[in-house]
């Protein structure tokens, strides 16, 4: 039960002041607080044996009122010293959690729900917080404060009367150990079906629009009804367990009170013991309930604070699966990216991604990359980003160094990297174009805008550059989310722009006017286009087309059209027919590019071209 507080014991140590004085004071108090029965059960006895005078009462009520004052100076410092110290620890395991998502590559996300990761954030962090405040005061208040209790009711009123009225101790002990062991199981299980609560919320919300588009609200709801009926199933079992421990508690505590009053008078009979103890008695017994309460939450906040802890620890223990090597590189700019016999394959993959690949980029180049669905593409380029490890076989150089051994940081700090599905936070269009750059200008916001084809959208919004676009941009179009998606890597001026596929949802004339900007501002920048448009790359200084994860044709516009491969009847295609898919009818149920394990089709009739 006791395992959460050395699971916690780095942060004790380091907040020792802070607890130490809380703890200090406490025990100060569970003295303090035995007085005034005392003092009260004096009085009785001074009156009743009629020696009550002037200077008597003065003195028991002066030393009352010195009590009273005490106690509430040190009630108030504890119950900050306390309090503060638990929010600081909900406060630093929060802040470890954000950074240790930070840290965190794709497979990380890949093993974890969302809805799961924001519960062990919220109600697993608030156990641990309920534990390391209010379980230190059951602690302290159900060993230390009964202690002192018991003793001074020993010593004032008999260890016969005291002895007698402790019976009921062991039965409480065995059923708070029972009670609390049932209640670790199902709070587990309850935080599971949270986690799942919280991903079935997350996942309509995101697709509303799908939902609404389908007429699956019903559908939804059904679906929603079936996960809180589980959380409601499962919150209960807990509840049900919650509801036994204070009873429980308060029935052996009324046991213990009934035989201390039924044995007391009876020695007050016997002249064994005056009204005034007996009363001081009673007044403790009374006192007693609330640490054998405190015995029963502490149980129950230990338990779930264990339970929580452990979730939380199971997620900061994941190792990011890429990480800088030792002594890894700094790099100022990007003059070259060379793949060398490169094969990749995705941890949860049973085939290679990419194979036998062999590419030089040179500084000021633009390369385009095509080919049809499921071919590689965005592996090839997400390379680059180190969002999993490197590939088993070749290398992949930067600037004549293995990518493995260039910082990760700066190597970001380089490239800006815009996907096909960008990501648009729930603030204003300036907010996320400057999502990067916070010290931008309104000038560099529009400026960017502009080059990402955004301007004439501008005067249509609401409140211009201040209009609000929703939870992941759901305000706006497609086109609208991947033109300021651009605009937010345009305003860095990157060494390398990775565009994949980033312009799918705009027409073709938008685009191409947008690559022609593009064109002109990045002369001496190196820039790599994904797209399922062969126009879009007909300008690139080189164009590879990928088949099954290898480069299958090499070359120039000129070059590629001269061969008469895929390329060319693909280029030749969609000019003919206008807007066109980059991939013939039987495509059109290929699974994702790039998805671990996903079957690739191949090209036909493609030949391949030299690759420099």
């Amino acid at each position: 039960m006791f395992q959460v507080l050395w699971k916690l014991r780095h942060f004790f140590w380091e907040e020792r002041k802070r607890y130490g004085i809380a703890v200090g004071l406490l025990l100060f108090l569970n003295v303090i607080d035995v007085i005034p029965p005392y003092l009260v059960g004096r009085s009785i006895d001074l009156m009743s044996q009629h020696g009550m005078t002037l200077r008597a009462l003065a003195e028991l009520v002066g030393a009352l009122l010195l009590t009273i004052v005490v106690s509430y100076v040190c009630g108030v410092t504890w119950q900050y010293q306390l309090y503060s110290g638990a929010r600081t620890l909900e406060l630093s395991l929060r802040r470890r959690l954000m950074e240790h998502f930070l840290k965190m590559t794709p497979r990380f996300f890949e093993q974890n729900r969302t809805g799961d990761l924001m519960a062990r954030s919220t109600n697993d962090l608030n156990a641990v917080m309920q534990t390391a405040g209010f379980g230190i005061l059951t602690l302290i208040d159900s060993t230390t404060y009964s202690t002192t209790i018991l003793v001074t009711m020993a010593v004032l009123d008999g260890w016969k009367l005291t002895l007698f009225s402790l019976v009921p101790m062991p039965f409480i002990a065995l059923a708070m150990t029972k009670f609390g062991q049932i209640l670790h199981d199902r709070f587990e299980r309850a935080q599971d079906a949270f986690g799942d609560m919280n991903d079935r919320v997350l996942e309509t919300v995101a697709g509303i629009r799908v939902v609404r588009a389908y007429a699956q609200e019903q559908n939804e709801e059904r679906r929603f009804a079936e996960t809180m009926a589980d959380v409601y199933r499962k919150n209960i079992a807990v509840a049900k367990i919650d509801a036994l421990f204070d009873p429980t508690i308060s029935l052996l505590v009324g046991v213990t009170y009934l035989i201390g009053l039924g044995y007391g008078t009876y020695l007050v009979f016997q002249s064994q013991l005056t009204v005034g103890q007996l009363t001081s008695f009673n007044v403790y017994l009374g006192m007693l309930i609330w640490p054998m309460l405190a015995f029963g939450q502490l149980i129950n906040i230990m338990q779930r604070g264990n339970a929580s802890l452990d979730r939380v620890n199971e997620t900061l223990a994941y190792e990011p699966d890429v990480v800088d090597a030792d002594g890894a590189a700094e790099v100022a700019r990007i003059d070259e990216i060379r793949f060398e016999g490169y094969s990749f394959r995705y941890p949860s993959s049973e085939r290679d991604n990419l194979v036998d690949i062999d590419l030089v980029i040179r500084r000021g180049q633009t390369l385009g990359i095509v080919g049809r669905t499921g071919s590689g593409k965005s592996t090839l380029v997400k390379q680059l980003l180190r969002e999993y490890p490197v590939g088993h076989r070749g290398r992949l150089l930067v600037n004549g160094l293995p990518i493995q051994d260039v910082r990760i940081d700066a190597l970001h700090r380089l490239i800006g990297y815009v996907p096909q599905n960008p990501m648009l936070f729930s603030r204003s269009v300036r907010d996320n174009v400057r999502f990067a750059k916070h010290d931008a200008t309104d000038e560099e916001v529009v400026r960017a805008l502009h080059l990402a084809g955004f301007a004439e959208d501008i005067p249509r919004l609401p409140d211009g550059l201040d209009t609000l676009v929703g939870e992941r941009g759901i305000s706006l179009s497609g086109g609208q989310k991947q033109r300021i998606a651009l605009a937010r890597a345009l305003i860095l001026d990157p060494d390398l722009l990775i565009l994949d596929d980033a312009m799918s949802a705009v027409d073709a004339r938008t685009e191409a006017h947008i690559l022609r900007s593009i064109r002109r501002v990045r002369q001496g920048r190196t820039t790599l286009i994904v797209s399922h448009r062969m126009s879009a790359v007909q300008h690139a200084d080189y164009i590879v087309v990928l088949d099954d994860g290898r480069i299958a044709e090499a070359g120039t516009f000129q070059d590629l059209m001269r061969l008469g491969g895929w390329y060319a009847k693909q280029y030749l295609h969609q000019q003919a027919f206008g807007e066109a898919s980059d991939d013939l009818a039987e495509d059109a149920e290929a699974p994702e590019e790039g998805a671990p394990g996903a079957a690739q089709p191949s090209l036909t009739g493609a030949d391949r071209g030299d690759v420099r």
